[in-house]
């Protein structure tokens, strides 16, 4: 059975993938990798993490939501064995706003959970957002340590792992949110530049994509996975 890896946006818990994963139903293994939620780790070593979790022995795709793309993609530069396939959703190659350099670096410095919750549900889950799913995102965030969330946000101000996603020799699937309040259209079309095959879908949709539109966003998955499989059974 063909499994999906799946690295989770900045709060790292893994928890607000539920609905995907239902949505996705039992035609794939999921492995879900979490972060940890009291230390305040830069890239490489949630990379690391993120390794060390990856499936030993058959086919996997590999898809990193928002804050883990860069993760996904320096994984998938190494080659490893098995995986066949990349899907990116919602996120970036290199901080995606630079623009709001200087403004991001004040906020990575300032507690991130007195921001108002009805704020923070607005900019990541859009208008129509369920009370189920607003009460998720607040429960995964509340789980993370301050400092976590700050250090996770200054290490967005500085990756770039432009020349690493330039040497991929996979399928990559790139998931755009029409409504996405956090990662501009920009970051997308830039990843589709670098990597040329990068196959780019637009879903109506605000920054959490894959909560708020999980049934399409699972039909997505899971057709490119399906794809990938038999192109690396080739």
């Amino acid at each position: 059975m063909l499994t999906i890896v799946l690295l989770p946006g900045m709060d790292g818990t893994g928890n607000l993938f539920a609905p995907l994963i239902d949505a996705l139903k039992d035609e794939f293994a999921i492995t879900v990798v979490p972060y940890p939620t009291h230390e305040p780790l830069g890239y490489s070593e949630l990379e690391a993490i993120a390794r060390r979790a990856l499936p030993t022995s058959g086919q996997f795709i590999l898809l990193g939501e928002s804050f883990s793309g860069p993760i996904a993609i320096s994984i998938a530069a190494s080659r490893p064995e098995g995986l066949v396939g990349v899907v990116l959703c919602c996120t970036f190659v290199r901080n995606p706003r630079p623009v709001l350099d200087a403004i991001g670096r004040l906020a990575s410095r300032l507690p991130i959970k007195l921001a108002p919750a009805a704020l923070i549900s607005y900019t990541l889950l859009g208008r129509q957002a369920s009370k189920a799913l607003r009460t998720s995102l607040a429960a995964a965030i509340a789980a993370v340590e301050s400092r976590v969330l700050q250090a996770r946000l200054r290490t967005v101000l500085t990756v770039d792992v432009s020349a690493k996603l330039k040497t991929l020799q996979l399928p990559v699937l790139y998931m755009q949110a029409l409504e996405d309040r956090v990662v501009p259209a920009s970051a997308g079309h830039d990843i589709a530049t670098l990597y040329p095959a990068t196959e780019l879908l637009t879903l109506h949709g605000p920054h959490c994509l894959l909560q708020t539109a999980a049934t399409e966003s699972a039909a997505a998955i899971a057709a490119f996975a399906r794809q990938s499989a038999r192109a690396a059974s080739i």
